[in-house]
């Protein structure tokens, strides 16, 4: 089965802000629990160097040599053969919602047990500079949604529904696809200059109100849930814990449970939350809780997300997988000017930002450098210090609390 690929997460996800407003009639706007306002078209500032930031952990400016990876997606299409039986997933669209070009944006859902539902964000790269976004040079982003019916028939792990040790197998799903280059978290139309062939690269970063408008439609055709696993790999592990906490705002009543695979090594640095913050346009609308009264550009971060959204939503469980030297986000950190030598020492000091927030976080830290799991079948093979990942995502969903940390002793 294909897993997602290295060097393709949108690993610059250490810059998040939130925006929040929904695509079309189809979503709405009480799925957030925001104020909003309009989207306008954002002009690029001159510079695409990272901004210099003191924030712990220490960080160093961005090599000027650096190039992006070029590998992009983070969830490649195989090629495929038509299917012998009818595919369990069915196609939709939503109003208004598009891609990075403009397209329109296809979902997904499988039908299955309607009370246990999966919401689960694809990844895909990300991009916040003319050299990243143009997509008639280098891009670090999936500019279209790679996702067709088949692929998704085709893939493994989590989406093995055949397998007796998938403890979501009988869960329907929603399937948001990923084609804004901003981690499912910007709300925003901007123009970043000149590309390679002189005309400007203008990039409609609204992946979050993608989001929103899967989670209606999702609440919408799943009124009963009893439990929604939000999760997600790479780009798509970033938004896992808001929606999470957007998601009990609708199902006050269901259990909720986030998983992220591979994007648990990004620090906070305020200035770099900001600084794309204002590129994609995710300080158009921050979710109206009061955990967020007080939240600032320079605040609102990846690990952000766990504090705001469990401060918020106390009752849900939070858990997160990571390869301990993750080629793909120590690749992008040093992009974004974040020393990641050490990148499970980061890994860990993430968690102790949340959980020092009073946010419970159960984490699951796998030696060496690979990049994402969960769609993969090495989810079932995998085993750290005694303990198999499938027991311990198991546990996670199933259980009435989160399981214990599990790290590697011996990472590299």
């Amino acid at each position: 089965m294909q897993r997602s690929h290295r060097l393709s997460a949108a690993v610059s996800v250490v810059f998040l802000v939130v925006a929040i407003s929904a695509c079309g009639d189809d979503a709405s706007g009480d799925a957030a629990t925001a104020t909003t306002s309009a989207a306008t078209t954002t002009t690029a500032p001159a510079t695409t160097e990272a901004p210099a930031t003191t924030a712990a952990p220490p960080t160093t400016a961005a090599p000027a040599t650096t190039e992006a990876p070029a590998t992009t997606t983070a969830e490649t299409v195989p090629e495929t053969t038509e299917a012998a039986q009818p595919s369990a997933w069915s196609s939709f669209e939503l109003d208004d919602c598009q891609c990075s070009d403009g397209s329109e944006v296809t979902f997904f859902q499988r039908d299955a047990d309607p009370t246990k539902v999966v919401l689960y964000f694809e990844g895909g790269g990300a991009c916040f500079s003319v050299e990243t976004c143009d997509p008639n040079g280098d891009p670090t982003y999936s500019q279209t949604a790679p996702a067709t019916s088949e692929f998704l028939d085709d893939r493994g792990g989590l989406f093995d529904f055949e397998n007796a040790e998938n403890p979501i197998a009988d869960y329907s799903f929603v399937y948001v696809p990923y084609c804004t280059g901003d981690v499912h978290s910007g709300d925003e139309t901007t123009d970043y200059g000149p590309g390679v062939d002189g005309e400007n690269v203008v990039i409609e970063h609204h992946g979050f109100p993608n989001g929103v408008a899967a989670l209606d439609h999702l609440v919408e055709n799943f009124p009963d849930i009893e439990q929604l696993v939000v999760t997600g790999v790479s780009a798509g592990s970033v938004p896992t814990p808001l929606f999470a906490g957007l998601a009990t705002d609708l199902l006050p009543d269901a259990d909720i449970v986030t998983l992220g695979d591979s994007s648990g090594a990004y620090p906070d640095v305020p200035a770099l939350n900001a600084g794309i913050g204002a590129l994609w346009g995710t300080q158009n609308a921050v979710p109206d809780w009061e955990s967020t009264v007080d939240v600032t550009a320079e605040t609102w971060s990846l690990p952000g997300y766990y504090v705001y959204a469990g401060l918020h939503a106390p009752n849900v469980r939070f858990g997160r997988f990571d390869f301990a030297f993750d080629e793909t986000q120590s690749t992008f950190s040093a992009l974004a000017g974040v020393a990641a030598d050490d990148l499970v020492s980061l890994i860990d000091a993430t968690e102790q930002m949340v959980e020092d927030a009073g946010v419970p976080v159960a984490k699951y830290v796998a030696a060496g450098d690979d990049h994402t799991i969960i769609a993969s079948d090495e989810v079932y093979e995998m085993e750290t210090e005694g303990v198999r990942l499938i027991d311990w995502i198991t546990e996670l969903i199933t259980g009435a609390a989160a399981p214990p940390d599990v790290r590697c002793v011996t990472c590299d």
